[in-house]
């Protein structure tokens, strides 16, 4: 008998839609035989379904040759998420269970071996894929995923999704015999969250305070640079607050990401808030930019899209593992190559790195460091030129006067700070962009131009070598926003440029040693 049922695969951030053929030959040796291409988890899924079907009290037909077919048969199949569609086809093939109790059904998830059923990465992905699966009638096909991330795939297919606890009680459902898992609808939207770190609570760093606010409202990325305890990390996890609500599609694109990746584990619905990481500097290239050898997954780039990267301690990440990040900054996606395939990854995320002055974190400016001029121009070596280019912003951080710390504050909040970047960033977006940082040359020219004395300011710089074409470039960008912050008329003037340059301090004057 032929039992045929669909569940899906996620590869990197995308999932597709198979069908397992499970069919009992009727004669030959007893075996149980996986074709289509399957990793090592699926070959050992039938001692997970044998235990699994026991303990539920099912038979396990040890006296019947099986053979299973993962369709279509030239895609690498990988995870334990076909151990329930696996379960379901061999009750089917043994006749516990009848093709017409799971018409109209695609199933994912993993089976423990008391017959419960476990959540798996990437159910966003395996629900997006399986929601394109019909039913006999035609009709979209229902979802049976584990119960745990039921929510997680209602947000791609409401109604349609039922989250399942144990193999027994859906058998039974399926069978008639009892009731069927509740239909999920889907979860509520996030858009707010009270609990992140308020911008108010940042004191007596004026300069550092306005060039967050400038990188919020422009998506310029964005270098800070001073000793310990002056206030940029603090600075640098209140950036994603300030940052305007994700859009559907991105919140999308979002959620996929990080449900492929492992990190949706509170049930939530779609989720508006820009995701903000801060890897540890002793990551690898491939947690950071993505990866993996069986499978394709997200690195921690890929994981910030649409939001907020942080890199604390940038010296010490590796150089290699940083300068990986060259391109992707360029493009917004990382293209990732391995033998059995490729895959394209949204990465379009704000940069935001912090480094002490050099290894002793002193800094050499005030006369207090104790390092060697050796010591600073190695440190000042970890970072290379082209990466150091690609900051819009570039400031250092002074720690603040003690006066500032202990008086009653009286900065401006989150609250007060957000709609100038949320009304900053709707007109990047009448110019046809998301934020300024993503102006081409061609639409610099044509929708932010500059006045004649601010042209000729920047020719100074380009012509002293100050700046490279690149910089040319970011520095105009900056200059619009902070001209947009500023209410200022359509033409850049040179209080605007000058500003840019203000926040783009010469890579020698905060690193290592004087350039």
């Amino acid at each position: 008998m032929l039992a045929t049922i669909s569940s899906a695969v996620v590869d990197g951030i995308d999932g597709l839609c198979i069908t397992i053929e499970v069919i009992n030959t009727g004669t030959g040796t007893p075996r149980f035989t996986v074709v289509g291409l399957p990793d090592t988890t699926i070959r050992e899924s039938r001692d997970r379904v044998r235990a699994a079907l026991m303990s539920s009290g099912y038979k396990w037909p040890s006296t019947l040759p099986l053979t299973v077919n993962l369709a279509p048969s030239d895609v690498r199949k990988h995870g334990a998420g076909l151990d329930l569609p696996l379960a379901l086809g061999v009750l089917v093939a043994s006749k516990q269970l009848e093709q017409a109790d799971v018409a109209g059904v695609a199933a994912v998830g993993e089976l423990g071996l008391d017959g419960s059923i476990r959540r798996v990465p990437g159910l966003v992905s395996l629900a997006e894929a399986m929601s394109h699966a019909t039913s006999a009638s035609g009709d979209g096909a229902e979802l049976v995923v584990p119960l745990d991330g039921a929510s997680e795939a209602a947000i791609v297919a409401p109604g349609r999704v039922r989250g399942a606890d144990r193999l027994r009680d859906l058998v039974e459902g399926l069978r008639g015999e009892g009731p069927l898992p509740a239909l999920i609808e889907a979860p509520a939207v996030r858009s707010h969250d009270a609990s992140r770190p308020e911008l108010g609570d940042v004191r007596g760093q004026p300069l550092a305070r306005w060039a967050l606010e400038v990188a919020a409202a422009g998506g310029h990325h964005a270098l800070m640079v001073g000793p310990p305890g002056a206030g940029k990390t603090m600075l640098a996890s209140r950036l994603s607050a300030l940052l305007p609500p994700l859009d559907a599609a991105d919140a999308m694109t979002v959620a996929r990401i990080h449900s492929a990746a492992g990190l949706r584990q509170d049930g939530s619905g779609l989720d508006l808030r820009p995701p903000f990481r801060a890897p540890h500097h002793g990551m690898s290239s491939v947690a950071l930019i993505g990866g993996g050898t069986s499978s394709i997954r997200p690195g921690e780039i890929s994981n910030a899209h649409g939001g907020v990267l942080f890199l604390d301690e940038l010296g010490e990440f590796p150089r290699s593992v940083i300068d990986a990040m060259r391109q992707p900054l360029e493009e917004g996606v990382v293209r990732i190559s391995r033998a059995h395939g490729a895959q394209v990854i949204p990465s379009r995320f704000q940069l935001v790195a912090a480094s002490n002055p050099c290894p002793c974190g002193n800094g050499w400016t005030d006369g207090t460091c104790r390092c060697s001029e050796a010591q600073r121009r190695t440190y000042a070596m970890r970072f290379s030129d082209p990466l150091l280019d690609r900051f819009d912003i570039r400031i250092e951080v002074s720690p603040p006067e003690p006066r500032a710390l202990l008086g009653r504050s009286s900065e401006e909040a989150t609250a007060d700070v957000a709609p100038r970047v949320a009304a900053a960033r709707q007109l990047a977006r009448s110019r046809g962009v998301r934020s300024n940082a993503e102006l081409t040359a061609s639409q610099l020219e044509a929708s932010v131009p500059l006045s004649d004395a601010a042209r000729l300011l920047l020719e100074r710089e380009l012509l002293s070598g100050s700046l490279t074409a690149r910089g040319f470039a970011r520095v105009w960008r900056v200059a619009r926003t902070v001209a947009d912050l500023a209410g200022a008329p359509e033409h850049i003037q040179p209080e605007h440029v000058q500003a840019a340059l203000l926040l783009r301090i010469r890579v020698g004057a905060l690193l290592g040693a004087p350039a």
